[in-house]
């Protein structure tokens, strides 16, 4: 299974918060990494593959093109969203796999069908798809008829939380779409990543138990459940 670092990029530094307040994220000074300088970041913790949202950007506040294009050339594959809200927004850039976030992406789950290629992020709170208050299942079930490489379940909700996943819902996400599939938001340690193996998931996204040690930097250099 694919082990992904994530990176939230707000200010041009590297930040952290909790269950997706973003009024509330700081630089993120106290893990593992020297510096919330996102080239010092990645150097620092050299992982294979990275997530980064760019939260200005999907905030309409900023624009961190220049400093992904930075970090992207440094790993092997960048899965980045950047608040797209149409094709036209999509990076053509080496490494970059571009991702289409729910909360910005459309006005409604049809309007979806507009993208072609990249990654689907099912943006969740409180159970619930953002902005349209709908099941997770029936969002990847709409999902598995459109031209996405794959998709993402983000519990925004749980993110900076490592407060662990619903576990009992994993299969039911997994057998709802055939394609390739990530979770992320709440993964609190390796017994979080056994559930989301165990279900099928094709990888997760960490950075939380990273920095407090539940999952060893080793794994993230090499990319995978070791």
């Amino acid at each position: 299974m694919e082990l992904i670092l994530a990176a939230d990029l707000m200010g041009g530094m590297v930040v952290h918060g909790e269950k997706g307040d973003r009024t509330t994220y700081r630089p993120l000074t106290w893990g593992l990494a020297p510096s919330a300088e996102p080239a010092d970041y990645i150097d620092a913790l050299c992982p294979r593959y990275l997530y980064i949202a760019d939260l200005d950007r999907i905030a309409g506040t900023g624009d961190h093109t220049g400093v992904i294009a930075g970090c992207a050339a440094r790993v092997e594959v960048c899965y980045v969203d950047r608040g797209c809200r149409s094709r036209a927004d999509f990076l053509a850039i080496d490494h970059v796999v571009n991702v289409v976030g729910t909360e910005t992406g459309a006005s409604s789950p049809a309007g979806l069908s507009a993208y072609q290629g990249g990654y689907l992020s099912i943006d969740v709170k409180d159970g619930q798809v953002i902005p349209w208050g709908l099941p997770p299942v029936a969002v990847l079930k709409n999902a598995a008829e459109m031209s996405f490489d794959g998709c993402i379940i983000l519990n925004i909700g749980a993110v900076g939380t490592g407060g662990g996943m619903p576990a009992d819902r994993l299969e039911d996400l997994r057998s709802a779409y055939d394609g390739r599939l990530l979770y992320g938001g709440g993964v609190g340690g390796t017994e979080d990543l056994g559930h989301l193996s165990d279900a099928g998931f094709d990888g997760a996204i960490i950075a939380t138990a990273l920095h407090r040690g539940a999952i060893p930097l080793q794994w993230i250099r090499r990319g995978e459940v070791c």
